[in-house]
């Protein structure tokens, strides 16, 4: 994905579009404007031209085919075009045919001239007047005329004098001449005058935009429980009141009530955990008590009636039940009001694991627990032992809960790079999806609690391995199962 441009870039570069733009339409409309008043000048300064010649050399309206006539009029017109090669004359007879011309034979491509635009000039019309090229160009061509003057008894109409100011030999000097002076000074100048301008607009555009990326700084620079005002080291000006500005203060009372709002939230957060802390703590002593006298009736009764029996052992049953959610509870409490692990050491993980492990061994509990998978060798850990080991006891005992009576749980140790990973692996009917949910995106399993379908709050032996994990850097997530139930992944790093 490519990276997108910065807001000072592309201003720089529309202004530089719309800079070549706007030189483009001055060049075009000088080139015009410029033409158009060449070819007035030319026009007006060339005006009585025909009508100059025509009253001071009669002889080239003589329409006497006698040759010295003929030889003088051809004198006339080359003479004519020797004095000034940019110039065509042509003789037109009534209709606007052309009669004669001086030049190479077949030059005249196009015999008939419009009238109109003769009628035009000798009406003082506007100017600049074009009209037909006789020579066949296609481009209309600024002309002088006059108008033969009519012989006395000659019934014919008198012709025109037609010549053009403007032909292809002076297009071509012309051409030559702009092509190699004047476009490249144009050009030059246009090239220093573009960059002129770029340099003072990028010089504006960045000082405009000063504020823009000093206001985006401190939005990315921004969290929660720093100071806004002193994001990127610097602050907005008070005394501004531009739209940069309203942006900006709207920032800072935004990060105000995020401020006040994580503030708000921070207390009732730790309120609520010292209330459970506390409510944890004030049932732990009676509940012990209590556990410990239905322990000592049940072993004190002396032959007690099967009946008494079994509603003493669903006492006991129930009261390690409320003492091991208790437990639990103070342990999440005293674990959610911190952010640190308090009591590190370094020890070997993989003795941890077969330890807990063996711990359930040895109490005859269904479903059994094994350690399978390869010998990783010795891992080190860096952390607290005893929160290590709650929680792998917690994994472990959900484990055993939740399964059924003859598949074991495996637990196995696997090392990934600088990480270790302890997998705790089941048979039983797996977690709800909302967990797996959680656990996958590593969202917190106590905000909100999980509900279970019976009524009631559950998942606390995972939250507190959740937390663990957390704590000392690692995750706590769910692993597809290939043979169904549940796969749990503990991962922790490893001491360096």
């Amino acid at each position: 994905m490519s990276r997108r441009r910065s807001f000072t870039t592309r201003l720089t570069i529309a202004l530089a579009l719309l800079l070549l733009g706007f030189g483009a339409l001055v060049g075009l409309l000088g080139r015009h404007v410029a033409t158009e008043h060449e070819q007035e000048a030319l026009q007006r300064l060339s005006h009585g031209l025909a009508r100059h010649i025509v009253e001071h050399w009669p002889e080239i309206i003589l329409a006497d085919p006698d040759q010295a006539d003929l030889a003088a009029r051809k004198a006339l017109l080359s003479m004519l075009m020797v004095v000034n090669p940019g110039i065509q004359v042509y003789l037109l007879d009534a209709d606007g045919r052309v009669r004669a011309y001086i030049g190479e034979p077949g030059m005249v491509r196009t015999e008939q001239v419009d009238l109109a635009a003769v009628r035009d000039f000798l009406a003082g019309a506007a100017l600049p007047l074009r009209g037909t090229d006789p020579m066949g160009s296609g481009v209309p061509r600024i002309f002088s005329a006059a108008m033969f003057p009519p012989r006395a008894g000659d019934p014919r109409p008198p012709g025109y004098l037609y010549v053009v100011l403007d032909g292809q030999a002076r297009d071509l000097v012309a051409g030559q001449l702009s092509l190699r002076r004047v476009w490249q000074v144009a050009g030059l100048a246009a090239a220093v005058g573009l960059l002129v301008t770029l340099l003072l607009g990028v010089f504006a555009f960045r000082r405009m935009t000063l504020p823009l990326h000093r206001l985006a700084e401190r939005m990315r620079d921004y969290s929660v429980g720093a100071d806004p005002s002193l994001a990127s080291g610097r602050a907005m000006p008070a005394t501004n009141a531009d739209e940069v500005q309203a942006i900006g203060t709207a920032f800072d009372e935004m990060t105000q009530r995020l401020e006040a709002q994580a503030l708000r939230e921070q207390r009732q957060g730790s309120a609520h955990r010292e209330m459970m802390a506390s409510v944890a703590h004030d049932l732990r002593t009676p509940l012990t008590a209590l556990h410990g006298h239905l322990e000592a009736l049940a072993g004190n009764a002396a032959g007690p009636s099967e009946r008494h029996a079994r509603v003493l052992a669903a006492a006991l049953a129930q009261s390690d039940k409320v003492r091991r959610l208790s437990q639990q509870l103070f342990e999440l409490a005293a674990l959610q009001s911190t952010d640190q692990v308090l009591h590190r050491e370094r020890f070997r993980l993989d003795e941890l694991v077969t330890d807990a492990v063996q711990k359930f061994e040895l109490t005859d509990a269904a479903p059994p627990v094994t350690l399978g998978g390869a010998a990783p060798g010795s891992l080190e850990l860096d952390g607290d032992l005893h929160l290590i080991e709650r929680a792998l006891t917690n994994l472990i005992d959900n484990a055993m809960r939740h399964a059924p009576g003859v598949e074991p749980v495996r637990v196995s140790l696997q090392r990934d790079g600088a990480e270790v990973q302890i997998l705790i692996e089941d048979t039983g009917p797996g977690l709800p999806a909302d967990l797996v949910h959680r656990l996958e995106y590593g969202e917190s399993l106590r905000d909100p609690p999980p509900r279970r379908s019976g009524g009631g709050i559950g998942g606390l032996g995972l939250a507190i391995a959740q937390r663990v994990a957390v704590l000392h850097g690692g995750s706590l997530r769910s692993l597809p199962s290939p043979q169904g139930g549940t796969r749990l992944c503990m991962a922790l790093p490893l001491a360096t």
